[in-house]
């Protein structure tokens, strides 16, 4: 299978994972829903490490925090998003990291931009407000700002991604110590307060959270590996595409004309920072 095929099988999980995240949330908490995604994906590597009697030493640890925390943080607002607003709006709002990749660029590295990358920041943002317009009418200030906070710091955190990748920490311990931190901030945060049991009614939910998410993340690590990344990268998008399918099919929601082009602004953005 090519890598456009790969990327298409990871964007449908990566929207399937939603809607399972959004089913979930009628009796679990974020916090609970990332914990459990996250420890899924402890266990499967964590496993398939000692198996393959691979080495989970790094010298690289303090890099790992950060990224860790970033991408916990940007996980929790994230899963909070999905939880409170459309799906599609939820998830475009989280693919603005690219965006926000290339602003923290120039900002943090001190790194120039071409012409396409400062257009697709025009574009970007105009896009967000565009999108949010109708989000803040219906549901509120709070989850669009929290759904866009997930988009700026996954943007960080792939920074911090790119620098464990161009020192050659292997692709698995990234992930690996990413799942881990995040597990274990989940266990901190929730002591003290009481877990929402696991229950035939909601377990089937948990479990297609944590099948997809790792089916997802596998198959775009294999895209990018036998793929043209910018086909790849572009191919990425469609997650917002299989999202709002899914939101129609199974929430009957509607999007406005006004929402289309926002996303259209957004998914456009993210291809030209791609190219930068």
């Amino acid at each position: 299978m090519n890598g456009a095929l790969w990327m298409l099988l990871a964007a449908a999980s990566f929207g399937l994972m939603g809607v399972f995240v959004k089913l979930a949330a009628a009796t679990l908490g974020t916090v609970e829903l990332v914990f459990w995604r996250t420890a899924f994906a402890v266990l499967l590597l964590g496993g398939n490490a000692l198996l393959r009697r691979q080495s989970f030493a790094t010298p690289l640890l303090a890099r790992h925090l950060q990224r860790g925390l970033l991408g916990y943080v940007s996980l929790l607002c994230y899963f909070y998003g999905i939880s409170h607003l459309p799906l599609a709006t939820a998830v475009t709002l989280n693919y603005t990291s690219p965006l926000f990749l290339s602003l923290l660029s120039v900002l943090l590295l001190r790194e120039k931009l071409a012409r396409p990358a400062l257009l697709a920041m025009v574009l970007g943002f105009a896009g967000v407000a565009l999108l949010l317009r109708p989000t803040l009418q219906g549901v509120g200030l709070w989850p669009g700002v929290v759904g866009l906070l997930s988009g700026f710091l996954a943007g960080w955190s792939y920074l911090h991604v790119r620098e464990l990748g161009q020192a050659g920490e292997a692709e698995w311990r990234t992930v690996f110590y990413f799942a881990l931190i995040s597990t274990l901030g989940g266990l901190l945060l929730m002591l003290g307060q009481d877990w929402h049991p696991l229950t035939a009614a909601n377990l089937p939910w948990v479990l297609g959270l944590g099948v997809t998410a790792m089916i997802a993340q596998l198959a775009m690590t294999r895209a990018y590996k036998v793929g043209r990344k910018l086909l790849v990268a572009n191919l990425s998008y469609l997650t917002v595409v299989f999202s709002a399918l899914f939101g129609v099919l199974v929430w009957r929601h509607v999007l406005s004309i006004g929402e289309l082009a926002a996303m259209s602004l957004i998914i456009l953005s993210g291809i030209l920072a791609g190219r930068r």
